[in-house]
């Protein structure tokens, strides 16, 4: 294996808190050496994370746009590697130790360390200038580091509350609550049910911690910082955690919530065993597959105040540059898939919010993502263009599911923040 060099050493060690394990399936081979193969064709090695599972899940749906892509350009070939979001960072912290195992295009949350240690291809030399200019301004801002755009926005979304009507009227509760207050009460009247129902899901796992953590930051009018600086351990913040704090103590969650992730809370959810969570777009066409008939709806999330506040997530492509023989192929591919048609069609069907101007057009009547698309001007993002970012990030996985463990929420945060400023 060749020896990591300085600007990979680096990326590995922001990665570290992030890693849950060490597997490992790393594309391999002479064409992630350079730019082409002995047919003459150049291979862009492409690792992306599984957004919906199953037959037609995100990879079908990749799949099926690489193969038109490849049909309308011969001589590029995309190879595609899937893994789940538990995973991706521990694959992707093992790939970095080569260059030839480091994907060409990544597609990922956080994007700045990687271009504060000189990995990746500025945005404007991986797709064309019609490209740049369809972004939503705030998007782009958000994957910009100090003036330069890195990261090109794929999919976005907010987060809202979703509540089962069924379980509301059985427990008495008349309308979906506003503050804190009235959720603790109404998911304590859901909790006393019984049956092994749950008031309210708290999914502080390592799948998502950090999002359902940010729900109650932002709630408490907190914030993780910007571009030039973190604030993790500040009494907002702190607000916010002591309340996750206060919904285990008062046993009206789902049991063991530090090892319980997203995508239990959602399928729980969708069975009728819990009567609210906080969910993003995907969750409407997760229920209509899963139990079409379940009785809920959607409202504002909650917050301390009670005024409008809300998780916005907005997840990023990225072209490491390694030797800067592939820009070309991928320049080709990225552009094709940000055209309006093909793009519009991925994030309508992963319903997410689109990200550029042109496919927001065509979807903004869609009935998923239009209640969700009125939710952004009350949406706060995460720093994603903080280098440290992606430490922080790692850290609030690892030690949100601590609370209720023994862990106090100061002791929380401030692991955090110590992770955020050593930088892994």
């Amino acid at each position: 294996m060749n020896r990591p060099s300085k600007r990979v050493m680096g990326c590995l060690a922001l990665l570290t808190t992030a890693a849950l394990s060490m597997t490992a399936c790393g594309f391999g081979g002479s064409d992630s050496d350079s730019g082409g193969d002995d047919s003459g064709k150049t291979t862009v090695s492409f690792l992306a994370p599984t957004y919906r599972d199953g037959a037609d899940g995100t990879k079908a749906l990749w799949d099926s746009i690489i193969a038109d892509f490849e049909a309308k350009n011969p001589n590029v070939d995309v190879v595609l590697e899937m893994q789940s979001w538990d995973n991706i960072n521990d694959v992707l912290r093992t790939k970095l130790q080569s260059e030839s195992t480091t994907p060409d295009v990544l597609n990922i949350d956080a994007y700045a360390d990687f271009a504060k240690d000189g990995q990746l291809y500025e945005a404007k030399d991986v797709v064309s200038q019609s490209v740049l200019d369809d972004f939503q301004p705030g998007f782009a801002k958000n994957a910009s580091l100090d003036g330069t755009q890195y990261g090109l926005p794929i999919a976005a979304s907010t987060r809202t509350l979703f509540y089962n009507k069924d379980l509301f009227e059985q427990a008495g509760v008349t309308a979906p609550p506003k503050t804190w207050d009235e959720l603790l009460a109404a998911a304590q009247k859901i909790s006393a049910l019984g049956n092994g129902i749950a008031g309210y899901g708290l999914p502080l796992g390592n799948e998502e911690a950090q999002a359902e953590t940010s729900i109650w930051t932002f709630g408490a009018g907190g914030s993780w910082g910007d571009e030039t600086e973190l604030t993790i351990d500040t009494p907002e913040n702190l607000a916010g955690v002591e309340q996750i704090e206060t919904m285990i103590d008062a046993n009206v969650t789902q049991p063991n919530p530090g090892s319980t992730d997203r995508k239990d809370v959602i399928n729980n959810f969708i069975q009728g065993k819990i009567g609210m969570i906080e969910a993003h777009p995907p969750t409407v066409g997760l229920i209509a597959a899963g139990n079409p008939g379940l009785n809920y709806g959607t409202a504002p999330t909650p917050t301390k105040s009670g005024e409008p506040v809300t998780l916005g997530v907005a997840d990023h492509l990225m072209a490491f540059e390694k030797d800067g023989s592939k820009a070309d192929a991928i320049k080709a591919f990225l552009d094709y898939f940000y055209a309006t048609d093909v793009y519009a069609n991925f994030v309508k069907t992963e319903n997410f919010i689109p990200c550029t101007v042109s496919a927001g057009a065509v979807l903004a009547d869609e009935p998923v993502i239009k209640p969700f698309l009125e939710t952004l001007p009350a949406a706060k993002f995460y720093p994603s263009n903080n280098p440290n970012w992606a430490a922080a990030q790692g850290a609030l996985k690892q030690n949100m599911g601590t609370l209720g463990q023994g862990e106090s929420p100061a002791g929380v945060l401030g692991t955090v923040e110590d992770a955020a400023n050593a930088g892994n």
